[in-house]
């Protein structure tokens, strides 16, 4: 049994930032950070005071943290980048509502006195002796300080208050994490208990000393039990200061998850029930826990609820069946062969969900080179007369300026030479795309078929395809490469236009043309020719890509979506061979592509193509790759050993233990992420509860439903009015099976919490 906790983080948008720069603009981007760690940074969005970024993050991370936090900085070229404001969220504050946070919150001004990190280590003992009562606090250490000084550390003393008593620790030089190992000793003043309160503070010998942090105790502890152990540091209290708008606000969405996973044997019941309905009739299904999930979820809630149900399956190896059966309800229901799929059901999420876990190094493969190619030339391109500059053209010409004309004549050129470019990449790929893929679109493909033989709706089982693979799929990746791992950075306002008219042309490549000149954007109409003479290529290439072998499919269930060999992550990093004694000169480091697979660690001096990762990617993946290694240190060193001594925390022995704690709890989640259908499940199973009522009104109270044969018209799917005998009784069973499922693991939850909190002795439990 373990408990987990993630919090699910969406960076929207900003609105009515302060301009930083000169040119009455600024460039930002965000810092998410979890207590005193940054997780994760937003791309930056050049010149812009209302940026978009939509980038969403899934931060697996201990049950303690305390606070999430957001900062709003400003990208400069020279210097320092520009501090605009922060978002600071507690615990409490996202736990409050189950469905988290959705809104617009207002940035608040950075206090240097609040930004505070870190943890100080106290042993606190009550004492009485004849002179009366005594507090010795043992100040041992304190370790991660902020760094106060421009040399990047700080020079830290404690501070200990006891009633109008105070007493000081001396002064570690040049540190962040100082060892002091003194005791302290205060006595009682006449009157009522007094809290105890240690500060820290950067000692500094010109100008005011700056605030580190502090931790305080009230007197019903320091009686009952005194402080031992690490205490994580705080700021003043005071009320944090709301701007009032005036330096812009963001839009975020924060959920918080936290439950307990059990042993897998107890969700065995369970995951038999999902799989059995997978592999049954889908028409007929009211009661299988999949048509309660359909029923009971909608808008992002169904879109998460899509990507567990497509891990779990996957965990299984019932992805295929999975997907059919969402078809086979899709389809059963549709009329309108123009309205498949086009809304946001169950069946779209889950496939789209599904191409990005089992496709993405597919997608890599395919438009990584044409997009590397868009951003590094910088074209200027433009068809739409409202939006063209002239000016950006550049074309030498004794007759002036490029005429409009002329503008559109090179973008075009320059749009089908890359949308040529992708065509090409794309139907030529059918024999490297997954075959779990593969066959995935082969089962779409035959049930569209059997729905719609009409030859009117010829195209109908080709666009069911490309409707997933080209709207949902490549135009999306083309269109914010940054968001599908293409590029670490967005695009520039020109590039990001660019990308805009090559994703508009991919999707009407995805229709089949059957949209073009119908829309506003008549301007496109030089790209048509091009488009109609892809759209054959395209339908040979829908051809090839279901003529597949079913027996090609991976059969057994997998722990993994990618193989243990595969990379994880890859970038430039600095390596350094270690040398004794002294500073490492510069030219000591040398630059080296890396690699990290589950299975080791390598370099190469250069790689066949630039992938460039963020820290914070790095450590999240080396933690997950280290996460099986039962002999993980849990503190380490960041500073070097260098003349005697480390430079971190001063210590002189080469084999002390480390003075910061290693954050191996705090990770990324990722569609390389090994798969784990407990965890899975166990989400489903919190879904399932919220429709528990429900079900059991609809199945096993309603006593009024006509089961009568005349009655035996279906009014269509999970409808019990229309449902024949027969029928009805296998859904009220299924119902029934599903509700003692539920009951069972209800029991099994309140067995461990009362194991954990000591109420029932430790045993075998059972299911």
């Amino acid at each position: 049994m373990a408990k987990s906790s993630s919090l699910n983080v969406r960076v929207v948008e900003g609105r009515a930032l302060p301009a930083k720069d000169v040119s009455g603009s600024s460039d930002p981007y965000c810092i998410v950070k979890v207590d005193d760690e940054v997780v994760a940074r937003t791309a930056t969005i050049w010149r812009s005071l209302s940026p978009f970024w939509g980038e969403e993050y899934t931060v697996h991370l201990p049950l303690d943290f305390h606070q999430l936090a957001f900062y709003v900085l400003d990208e400069d070229t020279v210097g320092h980048d520009d501090v605009i404001g922060k978002v600071s969220l507690s615990r409490d504050a996202i736990a409050a509502d189950p469905r988290g946070i959705d809104s617009w919150i207002n940035l608040s001004r950075v206090d240097p006195d609040a930004e505070v990190q870190g943890e100080i280590c106290l042993a606190v003992q009550m004492l009485e002796d004849a002179l009366g009562r005594c507090l010795r606090c043992h100040v041992l250490q304190a370790r991660d300080l902020a760094p106060r000084d421009i040399s990047g550390t700080s020079d830290p003393f404690a501070r200990v208050f006891w009633g109008s008593q105070s007493v000081e620790t001396s002064t570690i030089k040049k540190t962040r994490f100082p060892r002091w190992d003194e005791v302290l000793e205060l006595r009682a003043a006449p009157g009522a208990p007094s809290p105890l309160r240690v500060e820290l503070w950067d000692w500094d010998m010109v100008g005011k000393n700056d605030f580190l942090g502090m931790v305080e105790f009230p007197p019903q502890v320091l009686q009952q039990k005194p402080p031992n152990g690490w205490f994580r540091l705080r700021p003043f209290p005071r009320a944090e200061e709301d701007s009032g708008g005036s330096l812009g606000a963001l839009r975020l969405k924060v959920r918080l998850t936290e439950d307990r996973v059990l042993p897998s044997r107890y969700y065995r019941p369970l995951s038999e029930l999902l799989a059995t309905a997978v592999l049954g009739p889908a028409e007929e299904d009211a009661a299988s826990p999949l048509a309660v999930l359909e029923e009971l979820t909608s808008g992002d809630c169904r879109q998460d609820l899509a990507t567990r149900l497509v891990k779990l399956f996957l965990g299984q190896g019932l992805a295929g069946p999975f997907l059919d059966y969402l078809t086979r309800r899709e389809v059963a229901r549709t009329t309108d062969p123009n309205t498949l799929f086009r809304s946001n059901s169950l069946a779209s999420k889950s496939m789209e969900q599904f191409m990005k876990l089992v496709g993405m190094p597919y997608l890599h493969e395919v438009l990584q080179p044409v997009i590397s190619r868009v951003f590094e030339e910088k074209k200027y391109m433009e068809l739409d007369p409202c939006k063209m500059e002239l000016g950006r053209t550049r074309r030498i010409s004794f007759k002036g300026a490029p005429s409009e004309e002329h503008v559109r004549e090179a973008s075009l050129g320059l749009l089908t030479g890359y949308l040529g470019a992708i065509v090409d990449a794309i139907v030529g790929s059918a024999g490297r795309c997954p075959a779990v893929m593969r066959l995935a679109f082969k089962q779409l493909h035959q049930r569209v078929e059997e729905r719609f033989p009409q030859t009117e709706h010829k195209d109908v089982k080709y666009l069911a395809i490309s409707g997933f693979l080209f709207l949902r799929f490549f135009a999306p990746a083309i269109l914010t490469p940054k968001l599908f791992d293409l590029r670490d950075q967005h695009a520039d306002p020109q590039t990001s236009r660019s990308l805009l008219l090559l994703a508009k042309a991919v999707q009407s490549i995805g229709n089949l043309g059957q949209q073009l000149g119908q829309g506003k954007e008549v301007w496109m109409a030089p790209l048509h020719p091009f488009l109609l003479r892809s759209v054959s290529r395209v339908r040979d290439f829908l051809d090839r890509l279901v003529d597949v072998d079913e027996e090609e499919e991976a059969g057994g269930p997998a722990r993994a979506l990618i193989p243990r060999s595969a990379t994880v992550r890859e970038g430039y990093l600095l390596k350094r061979k270690e040398e004794p004694g002294g500073l490492a000169p510069r030219f000591a480091f040398k630059k080296r592509y890396f690699r990290l697979s589950a299975d080791a660690l390598s370099y190469a001096k250069s790689p066949e193509w630039q992938n460039v990762n963020e820290l914070s990617q790095w450590l999240s993946a080396l933690r997950k790759a280290s996460a099986p290694n039962p002999d993980k240190l849990a503190a380490c060193h960041p500073g070097a050993f260098r003349s005697a001594r480390w430079t971190c925390c001063l210590r002189a022995e080469r084999s002390a233990a480390g003075c910061s704690r290693t954050h191996a709890a705090v990770t990324l989640g990722d569609w390389r992420d090994p798969l784990d259908p407990d965890a899975e499940t166990q989400m489903v199973y919190r879904q399932l509860l919220l429709g528990r009522d429900q079900l059991r009104r609809k199945f096993l109270e309603n006593s009024s439903v006509d089961t009568t044969p005349e009655a035996g018209t279906a009014k269509g799917s999970g409808s019990l009015e229309g449902a024949c005998p027969d029928a009805l009784a296998r859904q009220k069973a299924a119902a029934a099976r599903l509700l003692e499922v539920l009951a069972d693991l209800d029991r099994a939850h309140e067995e461990f919490q009362q194991q954990e909190e000591g109420t029932v002795a430790p045993g075998p439990l059972g299911p």
